[in-house]
């Protein structure tokens, strides 16, 4: 895939990787196999070819054998390439203490390996040395009347052609396994052109150009793009369950605000305006927090990228001198890249409060802590202090409830980040640390 959808042909978990690798390791392969079996081929062929030459120069010197006692050929017998000295190309007859040889020998003889026992009237092959001591290819006719008759041809009769065969081989190779490379590039590029394809369809989605992935799909892709489109269905569902929702806290809200702010503005009904300041506070916080909530409800909040490190390190050293007289220490455990689908500014007050907290009821340790969980982030606060008791963490389950007005002194700001951590799709969740301490575990969207 192309733009924004390539995910980085580097990448181990790169689909046009994997493929491209697995065609090249068998393009690779069946070209090593294929050559080795050509070559066998041709090496069995050669050799062959070689053989035959010198089974009939064996045969024709059978041939020409004079019968008797002596040893004698009935004519000369050195036609090319065996009467060049030195060339490989040997012949040799012996019987007994008697021995002839061709012209090339140059009055040397050959080094033969045990002869074997007449068998039948076929040359048996065999490996030996020259005159010279030069490995030579052999084969042996032994006859059974004690005659041992052997020709001869140098290495270079074998290797010469298989070494030309081979070079030339390994050329065409070269350029079939390029030509297969490149069609398998192409093939991998028009594959995964439909995956690419939906990547801007999907990206179409995102930005508003469409509502819905199209149904014509390959067919490979087909469930994939359905369930893709049965999810915007729910999502587009379950937002506007959300709309209607703020719509109905708004109006539940604003309403009796309005109403209580304009039974305050008659005179003598708030002589001192405090209580018309704190109507005016209570619309303000519930104004933001509908925006909010709105915002969150239309755009959806896994659209923001925030990184934990850096917050956590911020705020943490940020608490550590504020309560620098009880010596508080904050130790921070957050994996590098780790981020959150949350507003900065909301992470700050949501993970502020709950150091705060921990740093406030501590003996003097608090540790920070996170992990994935599958699409969701979870940011564990510790500390080492006296921490909760059951009805406490009882009281914090109930949905609705402040931990600060049901428990006094304990968990100052908790309804703030749980209501926070709720508008993000997340939560809060409190228990017992194995500090000795409240764990308080924030759950967000990755």
């Amino acid at each position: 895939m192309t733009g924004s959808g390539r995910t980085g042909s580097g990448q181990i978990g790169s689909l046009r990787r994997r493929l491209l690798v697995g065609a090249l390791v068998m393009i690779v392969t069946a070209l090593v196999m294929a050559g080795l079996a050509i070559g066998l081929i041709l090496a069995h062929f050669v050799r062959g070819q070689v053989d035959s030459r010198l089974d009939a120069q064996i045969f024709s010197l059978v041939s020409v054998l004079e019968p008797g006692p002596s040893l004698r050929l009935a004519r000369n017998f050195d036609a090319p390439p065996f009467d060049r000295p030195g060339s490989g190309w040997y012949w040799q007859v012996r019987r007994g203490a008697a021995l002839l040889g061709s012209g090339s020998l140059a009055g040397g003889g050959l080094t033969l390996p045990p002869i074997p026992e007449p068998d039948d009237d076929r040359p048996r092959p065999g490996e030996g040395t020259g005159p010279r001591g030069e490995p030579l290819i052999l084969r042996i006719l032994a006859l059974p009347d004690g005659t041992v008759v052997a020709a001869s041809a140098p290495r270079a009769a074998l290797y010469g052609p298989l070494r030309a065969a081979a070079l030339a081989l390994a050329a065409s190779f070269v350029v079939l396994g390029l030509f297969l490379a490149a069609a398998s590039v192409l093939q991998v590029r028009l594959g995964l052109r439909p995956l690419d394809r939906l990547r801007q369809e999907l990206e179409a989605v995102r930005t508003g150009q469409r509502e819905r992935v199209p149904d014509p799909q390959p067919a490979e892709v087909r469930p994939l793009a359905a369930e893709i489109n049965a999810l915007l269905d729910q999502n587009a569902a379950q937002l506007a369950q959300a709309r209607t929702h703020v719509a109905n806290l708004a109006h539940g809200l604003k309403t009796p605000l309005a109403t209580l702010s304009l039974a305050l503005s008659e005179p003598g009904r708030d002589p001192d305006g405090r209580l018309s300041q704190l109507v005016a506070r209570l619309d303000r916080g519930v104004r933001h927090h509908l925006r909010r909530a709105r915002s969150a409800a239309l755009t959806g909040a896994t659209r923001i990228r925030t990184e934990l490190a850096g917050p956590v390190a911020d705020l943490a050293s940020a608490l550590e001198r504020l309560h620098a007289e009880k010596g508080a220490r904050v130790a921070c455990a957050i994996p590098p890249g780790l981020a959150v689908a949350c507003d900065r500014q909301d992470l700050d007050e949501m993970l502020g409060n709950l150091i705060d907290n921990a740093c406030t009821w501590s003996i003097g340790a608090v540790r920070v802590s996170a992990e994935g969980s599958g699409s969701d982030v979870v940011v564990a606060i510790e500390d080492d202090g006296p921490g909760l008791g059951p009805e406490a963490l009882a009281a914090v389950a109930q949905r609705g409830r402040r931990l600060d007005e049901t428990v006094p002194g304990h968990g100052f700001g908790l309804a703030i980040t749980t209501e926070l951590a709720e508008l993000y799709g997340g939560g809060l969740d409190l228990d017992r640390s194995e500090m000795g301490g409240l764990r308080a575990r924030l759950r967000l969207p990755a």
